[in-house]
């Protein structure tokens, strides 16, 4: 909320950077103006010779402050990406080639990444470079722009300034902190092989460490289970368990109807930071990542090293909007694909988007939705869930994503 003088201050500071003159320079205006009206009215000769004084007096300064100065100026290179918490330090170096002295660096910053950087500069001199260090930390995941750097030079008298220019903007990419979290793609509908779901591939292994048994020609020999090989003399190899699809689809909540209020809103960040925390995961593991939200599919092929990057790139670009759950959950259920793995992520799963994800089910989709809970959730999120007969995962803002997901999916799947 902004106080009462705000308006005015923004005006002043608009004629201040576009016309050149500072409030001291208007009151020059104002008194010019007030002389001249007063010499009028009363034919006082003096007072017009005061006001035109006072008016030249000012397009003096106006001149002298608004001459281009030979200042130029680098930036180091800055980090194209950054995560929430880093520090990055800047160096700025001034260079000039006359002698300038008195005028003030302004590095602009987005009040999510640190104050704007203000530093006088006394004097610089041809040859003798001014350096200066500084340093912010990204609070909140996002896109952002650093700069542009402009020095702010003034007449001896301060009634006229001029921002120049010296360096444009940096564009940073802020990425939402990742926890090592487990979301294990097993649970569905149809129980093991051979029994499986229609319209379903078959199932890829999984990571989850079954038992062992006798070795037998064509099995890996990675697999070998060598202690037991030399307490037993027969050759033992690792099972696992079966997952259900090597296909992920993380699908995240953004509609702002159901988020709790204020910029930034805590179940939005939260919701974001356990789809960052999934997706990544799955990446890691080797899994083909889908990235959807409410407004749209934002990538279907995430996969591979690289793939990462990119996945939190659009992490940080979420943003809040009006469309309904269900919409991204239609996506899934008009696309070719119905052997998806679902992370849902959500502060309320309604019953027509429960409805969709039935129909995935019914298809060959398994699902684990985290629901993100709040003062103001719906109650009856969880037992939608439970009734479609998917994973639930019950997340409050701030909790610790690894303890929450390794509890909840664990009691799950006893």
């Amino acid at each position: 909320m902004t106080s009462g003088g705000a308006p005015g201050q923004g005006m002043l500071a608009w004629v201040e950077r576009n016309v050149g003159v500072t409030l001291s320079g208007l009151a020059v205006v104002f008194l010019a103006v007030a002389g001249w009206l007063l010499a009028h009215a009363l034919g006082g000769r003096s007072m017009y010779l005061v006001a035109y004084c006072l008016l030249v007096m000012l397009a003096v300064s106006v001149f002298i402050a608004r001459r281009r100065r030979p200042v130029a100026a680098t930036r180091s290179e800055l980090a194209r990406r950054a995560r929430v918490g880093q520090t990055l330090d800047v160096n700025l170096l001034l260079s000039s080639e006359s002698r300038i002295a008195t005028f003030r660096l302004e590095e602009k910053m987005h009040p999510h990444l640190g104050p704007t950087v203000i530093v006088p500069v006394a004097s610089i001199a041809p040859g003798e470079p001014v350096e200066h260090h500084y340093s912010f930390t990204p609070r909140l995941r996002g896109v952002y722009h650093i700069g542009p750097l402009t020095a702010e030079f003034s007449d001896p008298l301060g009634l006229a300034k001029r921002h120049q220019q010296l360096i444009g903007e940096a564009e940073i990419i802020v990425h939402p902190n990742v926890e090592e979290v487990l979301d294990r793609p097993l649970t569905r509908a149809f129980e093991d092989p051979p029994l499986r779901p229609p319209n379903s591939r078959a199932w890829p292994e999984g990571f989850e460490f079954y038992g062992m048994r006798d070795y037998v020609r064509g099995d890996d020999l990675r697999r070998v289970v060598w202690r037991a090989f030399a307490r037993t003399g027969k050759l033992l190899v690792r099972e696992f368990e079966q997952g259900i699809s090597d296909r992920i689809a993380v699908v995240v909540d953004t509609d702002a109807d159901w988020h709790s209020p204020g910029v930034p809103s805590d179940t939005f960040e939260t919701a974001v930071r356990v789809a960052a925390s999934v997706g990544v995961r799955h990446i890691k593991d080797g899994f083909n990542v889908r990235l959807l939200c409410n407004y749209g599919d934002l990538g279907t092929s995430f996969r591979g090293p690289r793939a990462r990057l990119q996945y939190m790139d659009q992490m940080a670009r979420l943003e809040l909007r009006k469309e309904p759950l269900s919409a991204a959950l239609e996506m899934l259920v008009r696309g070719n694909r119905r052997d998806y793995h679902v992370v849902l992520v959500t502060p309320r799963f309604d019953a027509e988007s429960a409805a969709r994800a039935n129909l995935m089910i019914a298809g060959g989709a398994s699902f684990t939705v985290c629901a993100i809970v709040w003062e103001e959730s719906d109650p009856v999120t969880m037992r939608r869930a439970h009734e479609i007969g998917a994973q639930v995962v019950q997340v409050k803002p701030g909790a610790s994503l690894t303890g929450v997901f390794r509890a909840s999916l664990q009691t799950n799947l006893r």
